[in-house]
């Protein structure tokens, strides 16, 4: 049984100024036929599960196209036709297949398709007619459209934020292929969205009330006839008609099943949505709390400067509060490819004056270190790469023991080598400025006692109220509190 394997995924912040261009996603990764499955077998993400799986389901992966990018703004209408237009292209030249295997984002907007994600299983479709199963896996922060199911015939999302869960989806998605292609299920499915926007900062899938979105899903897995089950919180920093949550529900040819399945899903979530009530720091508290702790490193997490939600990686809103208060020996990220190129003109162990960061900042210190910006996780952590690129970085101790790390790339977060690869003692620091939210703490939980979620302002701000959209539904919760469902 030939199996074609692609992958396009992209966050598309719709609210910041510039494009996503294709340069971008070749610049990152971008990797067709056989070099796709050098790739990404043996890998912690959905596309290591699919062609993994593949393998050891006894079916023969076809490489299409796997491409990705660093979240950003909306992808540029040229990009798009590109990519869309190569995978497309790839899969006509492959066939015939027995089936297709599809990751994608769920929240990706260009900007001739907001619902970017839908379109490509609609050419998916269309190109492989509808007798050949088409299996897509979809992020937890997807804003699922009814194109994206209409078009395949079963779905799966992460189930775990962080997302520690990616290469078993990718697993999940696969044997269910299996099991169509050889006869034994009949996958259908059903897609309930209430009219909800989820907080960012309450999506911690480790602790309630998230936790009991999944806990749900997974007691009506438990349901003879249930094949899978899926909740999405969605990506609010997206203005599109699907903004929100989602919940699906895969049966074993039997919609009534799915239907009530999924309904009920989202029945009992809607019935709890009051319980997810923003809780954020403001960004003075925040420091003066890290500042107090008894036990550290302390992890400031910068919710307004969230990198996995697009965001630029520069702001020093809590850098700026961390000088006036005078804390000392903290770390700090910044993307700031102007500064790094200051620290390569000046040299190793010589003294810099910046002004970094998107607040120009002055900082005063001796460039400690220049690295290529290259790391390896080994360990599963959100988003599952491994290799990680965050350009030519410099490292820069101040007086007071601040290390300021800039990069040339924006990276989010996501593994502690960041910072351990540039000889940084993390278990030492005062306070760590986290670019990020909730994924992170897979990396940073471990060695940080204490978490602090700070209200700071940006392209990635914790309250969507901050936003002015023009295409998402009215009413939606909380935005709107008489919303019903």
């Amino acid at each position: 049984m030939r199996i074609g394997i692609a992958g396009f995924l992209h966050e598309s912040n719709t609210f910041l100024p510039a494009a996503t261009a294709l340069e971008d996603f070749q610049s990152t990764s971008w990797t067709e036929g056989a070099p796709l499955l050098e790739r990404w077998s043996g890998a912690l993400h959905e596309l290591g599960g699919l062609v993994d799986g593949c393998a050891e389901n006894g079916l023969t992966a076809v490489p299409l196209l796997a491409t990705y990018a660093v979240p950003s703004g909306t992808i540029a209408a040229s990009a798009y036709d590109a990519i869309a237009g190569r995978l497309t292209a790839l899969l006509r030249e492959a066939l015939p297949l027995d089936g297709v295997l599809l990751a994608l984002h769920g929240a990706t907007v260009a900007e001739n398709f907001p619902d970017a994600d839908g379109e490509i299983t609609r050419r998916v479709r269309e190109i492989v007619g509808p007798r050949v199963p088409v299996i897509l896996t979809l992020d937890l922060h997807a804003n699922v459209s009814r194109e994206m199911i209409v078009n395949t015939d079963a779905a799966v999302f992460y189930r775990s934020n962080p997302h520690l869960d990616q290469r078993q989806r990718g697993l999940e998605a696969t044997s269910l292929m299996a099991r169509t292609v050889r006869g034994e299920i009949r996958p259908v499915q059903a897609l309930e969205t209430p009219p909800w926007i989820i907080p960012i900062d309450r999506q911690y899938t480790g602790e309630d009330p998230a936790r009991l979105l999944y806990q749900d899903a997974a007691l009506a897995l438990s349901r003879p006839g249930v094949l899978s089950t899926s909740v999405a919180m969605g990506f609010y920093y997206a203005d599109v008609a699907e903004m929100g949550a989602s919940f699906l529900a895969v049966t074993d040819g039997d919609p009534a099943l799915a239907r009530e399945t999924a309904r009920s899903m989202a029945r009992r979530a809607w019935d709890r949505r009051h319980s997810f009530q923003i809780q954020l720091v403001s960004p003075p508290d925040a420091v003066r709390q890290a500042a107090a702790a008894d036990r550290t490193p302390v992890a400031l997490f910068d919710v307004g400067d969230n990198v996995g939600g697009g965001s630029s990686a520069n702001s020093t809103v809590l850098l700026e509060e961390i000088i006036r208060q005078r804390v000392p020996n903290c770390a700090v990220v910044l993307h700031d490819p102007a500064a790094v190129a200051a620290c390569q003109a000046a040299g190793v162990r010589r003294e810099v004056r910046l002004n970094a960061g998107g607040g120009a900042v002055p900082i005063t210190g001796r460039v400690r270190t220049l690295s290529d910006g290259l790391f390896v996780e080994h360990e599963v952590r959100h988003g599952g790469w491994g290799r990680n690129d965050q350009g030519i970085t410099a490292v820069v101790e101040t007086a007071d023991d601040t290390t300021i790390v800039l990069t040339t790339r924006r990276m989010a977060p996501m593994s502690l080598q960041q910072l351990l690869s540039l000889g940084i003692p993390v278990e030492r620091k005062r306070a760590i400025v986290v670019k990020g939210v909730v994924a992170p703490r897979a990396a940073y939980a471990p060695v940080c006692p204490r978490i602090i979620l700070a209200d700071t302002p940006g392209e990635t701000a914790g309250n969507p109220a901050h936003f002015t959209y023009r295409r998402r539904r009215i009413p939606m919760f909380p935005l709107e509190p008489e919303a019903e469902y």
